[in-house]
């Protein structure tokens, strides 16, 4: 009797554990995912800026610029949470770096409106 009530114990207490350690995954998998194409995108974005302007067509930049900085803006904000869900210390010299930049580009169209 002893013997099935400790089994049953391990089994419980395994399938206990292990659902959220798989859930802890998925999320942190989920934040990677969504900074590696958010970043992506705004990326995707500021080329196409890019490739425009050097062709001499100036079409809608500061807006596609803001949005390009606000998706990376968000990028980051996945990144963190990925990195706090890992529960390691961020790149945050790195990180704060690229907010920096994201919000400049999101400041100077700002300014200019």
């Amino acid at each position: 009797m002893k013997k099935i009530i400790i089994n049953c114990l391990l089994f419980l207490s395994f399938n206990l554990h292990l659902p959220n350690q798989v859930n802890a995954e998925k999320t942190l998998d989920f934040y990677m995912n969504d900074f590696y194409t958010k970043s992506n995108k705004a990326s995707q974005i500021l080329r196409e800026i890019e490739g425009e302007i050097k062709a001499g067509i100036r079409r809608k930049v500061c807006p596609r610029q803001i949005k390009a900085a606000e998706i990376g803006i968000l990028a980051n904000e996945s990144l963190i949470k990925a990195f706090q869900l890992a529960g390691t210390e961020p790149p945050n010299l790195s990180i704060n770096a690229s907010q920096e930049r994201w919000k400049s580009l999101l400041n100077d169209c700002k300014n200019i409106n």
